[in-house]
């Protein structure tokens, strides 16, 4: 008990420490540091100093004439420990943790304590997240529980190390916001048009629901390119319905029938859909569906006649061309012929 709140009294404890007994943390999971706000924060430092401490582990050794030497090693607080020296501080706050000598828990250790300060951007901490998963062999769950997170908030930080290094890089210094990730990891297989897409929000500083919305329709003109032969009849039949209804309108034509795909990106635009609908019921391009039924007419009665005949053979009794004596064995047997 005593042994727990003599623990607690050190790790709750600011401790002033000097600059050059601090070794930077080799399991840091901030990877960059702006020059321009690493000054600014060191302009802060000299006027006002360090208001928030940074987060060391102490190891003491024995020295030759046996005396005992304390050095600290960084959990958290890099940026802050780089602006001090910047600053020409040589004394910083600290807060002491006691932790094994373990990679794993110092690594865990350092992303909670950024991640609770909010000080990772979204590409060091799913690069942090990385680190936990293949160095260590952590389960996207069992992170998502040290964090305060979903497993599914682990995986999609995770994700955003496959977007292009541009990409990355814009993220990592707030250009784009983590929100604008997600329409272009939807292109992941397009590097082309992953690019595409993130020139449009980086020049357009298009929003979240923009860019999504322009990634879907070039997804959806991707498919339809791959999928049919140019149809013209069926081309106009979707622009019109296209400027009727404000949204992309995508028709498949099958041998028999086919599919009519109507994009909507959010529940305003399908409430806003229902209404067109409801009030231009029968009339949105009326003239040409009537025209391309009439004209397929033929096609369509023909192929529903040969689906017709498939089940009536179907439905026919197989023909038994077995033996009368083998047919007489089998009713000797069957369950029909006895009773009780």
């Amino acid at each position: 008990m005593i042994k727990n709140m003599e623990n607690q009294f050190h790790n709750d404890s600011i401790y002033w420490v000097e600059l050059h007994k601090i070794k930077p943390n080799p399991y840091q999971p901030r990877r960059e540091f702006n020059p321009l706000k690493l000054n600014d924060l060191a302009d802060s430092i000299r006027q006002y100093g360090v208001l928030q401490p940074l987060v060391v582990t102490r190891h003491e050794s024995e020295t030759d004439d046996g005396g005992l030497s304390a050095e600290y090693e960084l959990i958290a607080g890099e940026r802050r420990l780089k602006a001090s020296g910047l600053a020409g501080i040589n004394q910083v706050p600290v807060i002491i943790r006691s932790v094994a000598d373990d990679g794993r828990v110092k690594l865990e250790l350092a992303i909670i304590e950024n991640l609770q300060r909010e000080d990772l951007n979204p590409i060091d901490r799913a690069y942090a997240f990385s680190r936990l998963v293949n160095e260590f062999d952590f389960k996207h769950g069992e992170i998502g529980s040290k964090v305060g997170k979903s497993r599914e908030y682990v995986s999609n930080s995770i994700r955003l190390l496959s977007l292009p290094e541009e990409v990355q890089q814009a993220l990592s210094e707030g250009k784009i916001a983590e929100g604008h990730a997600r329409p272009v990891l939807m292109l992941a297989d397009r590097p082309e048009e992953q690019m595409t897409i993130f020139k449009e929000i980086m020049m357009k500083k298009l929003t979240v629901r923009e860019a999504e919305a322009i990634s879907r329709r070039i997804a959806v003109d991707r498919v339809r390119k791959h999928s049919r032969t140019f149809d013209p009849e069926m081309v106009e039949l979707e622009n019109q319905l296209t400027e009727k209804l404000g949204t992309r309108v995508i028709i498949e034509r099958k041998e028999v029938g086919g599919r009519l795909t109507i994009n909507f990106f959010s529940p305003d635009d399908l409430h806003g859909l229902l209404d067109i609908l409801n009030k231009e019921e029968g009339t949105i391009g009326q003239e040409k569906v009537e025209k391309f039924i009439e004209n397929n007419k033929e096609e369509l009665r023909e192929k529903e006649e040969a689906e017709n005949a498939e089940d009536a053979e179907e439905e026919q009794e197989p023909i038994d061309d077995r033996s009368e004596k083998e047919k007489e064995e089998e009713d000797l047997y069957s369950i029909k012929n006895f009773s009780i």
